[in-house]
């Protein structure tokens, strides 16, 4: 008979948030697959009695790992998923092994935990019916710039996960992107002593963290869209820019991340409206 795989959620920090189940499972595991072993030893230690084999499962070594644990299963074993902190597969390896171990034909089960997401957003305040997990952003600039764009029209609250590193910058270009007056919350150090919900407009927290990165890990929720169209006139707003004497080229940079669409249209739009050809 082929084996389970647990997919088991783990505290975000505070170790009292680890369920009784989540514990049996990780207690009765045979092999247990961490993003990091040493976080994972320690929250063993909280357990107690885990004799499972330990073994890494982060990006690196994903698909090596997923083909090994799939054998695992297919050997009749118990095999437990954990990341770093919260859900496996959300931000974090795991789906992987969970395609794997399907394919195997063995039983999946998931021990739901706590979650980042979750926590921010009611923590923020803002709408909770209706949201849009997004996760890391692109570090890429023009790829970042376009779904910034694309979301500006959502309706629903959305969520990010960011480097404490890269939020001043993520929260200037949501500003530009969505308007400085959006809604916003970043939460930091969720379920640790200095947790924190800093809440106002993307204006507001942009300024705030322009010099001064904050501390710890970092979710940010952002209100959606407000109801009714929103509507970009295109063609007028880059006018607009090249009548203030930038080039084509800049004038559809500044674009970019307010529409979502492509440099080289907003580019081919900016040259025909100068009179220019390409």
């Amino acid at each position: 008979m082929t084996g389970t795989l647990f997919i088991v959620g783990t505290p975000i920090g505070n170790l009292e948030d680890l369920s009784p189940r989540a514990a049996r499972v990780l207690r009765e595991a045979d092999v247990i697959a961490a993003e990091d072993t040493r976080s994972a030893r320690t929250l063993l230690a909280h357990v107690g009695g885990a004799e499972a084999r330990l073994v890494s499962y982060f990006e690196g070594n994903e698909a090596e790992r997923a083909a090994e644990l799939a054998a695992a299963l297919h050997g009749g074993k118990r095999v437990a998923v954990i990341s770093e902190a919260g859900m496996p597969g959300i931000s974090d390896p795991g789906g992987r092994v969970i395609a794997a171990a399907l394919a195997t034909g063995a039983r999946l089960e998931v021990i739901p935990g706590p979650s980042a997401a979750i926590a921010a957003l009611l923590g923020s305040g803002l709408p909770s019916a209706r949201f849009q997990f997004v996760g890391f952003p692109p570090r890429e600039a023009g790829a970042r710039h376009a779904l910034f764009g694309k979301l500006a029209g959502e309706p629903a609250t959305l969520i990010f996960y960011e480097a404490p590193e890269r939020v001043a910058t993520t929260l200037g270009e949501l500003a530009l992107a969505l308007g400085r007056d959006r809604r916003a919350s970043l939460a930091r150090e969720l379920t640790k002593l200095h947790e924190e919900h800093v809440r106002g407009t993307l204006g507001e927290l942009a300024a705030r963290y322009a010099g001064a990165p904050p501390r710890g890990e970092c979710t940010l929720v952002v209100a959606g869209a407000p109801a009714g169209p929103v509507e970009l006139d295109i063609e007028a707003e880059l006018r607009a820019l090249l009548a203030q004497g930038l080039g084509p080229r800049d004038a559809a940079a500044r674009l970019v991340i307010r529409t979502g669409k492509p440099r080289r249209h907003l580019y081919q739009l900016a040259l025909s409206l100068r009179g220019a050809k390409p």
